[in-house]
């Protein structure tokens, strides 16, 4: 899978420079802030699976979301990361989608300290 191929919806914790990095790396990504400050978790995870988009978060809210209450998506990737800077989010997000962008592409993935575990949300 190459970047054009890769769309990506960026939560509102992950950050504007973040997206920004990542669109100039030349992804399809796009900032949920951007579009409204204050959209809710659900409204983004429907406008992902609208979109067909991978969603970038810090936030586990997601995880209720996929697993207990059963939503569909096209993938979350949630980043703990707690105390990370925006550099070091960038890069750490450059390398995961380098090398993993295929395998977390529709799956539930948490990457924590340097581990990525992909999950199935079925």
């Amino acid at each position: 899978m190459n970047t054009a191929d890769l769309r990506l919806l960026i939560d509102h914790n992950i950050g504007r420079g973040v997206a920004l990095a990542l669109c100039d790396a030349g992804y399809d990504a796009v900032f949920a802030g951007d579009v409204d400050p204050h959209l809710s978790d659900t409204a983004i995870l429907a406008w992902a699976v609208s979109e067909g988009r991978l969603i970038i978060t810090q936030d586990n809210d997601f995880g209720a979301l996929v697993y207990r209450s059963g939503k569909p998506h096209s993938g979350v990737l949630l980043l703990r990361m707690p105390d990370a800077t925006r550099q070091e989010r960038t890069t750490t997000l450059l390398w995961l989608l380098d090398h993993y962008a295929a395998a977390i592409s529709g799956h539930f993935s948490v990457f924590q300290n340097d581990q990525l575990r992909i999950r199935s949300s079925r």
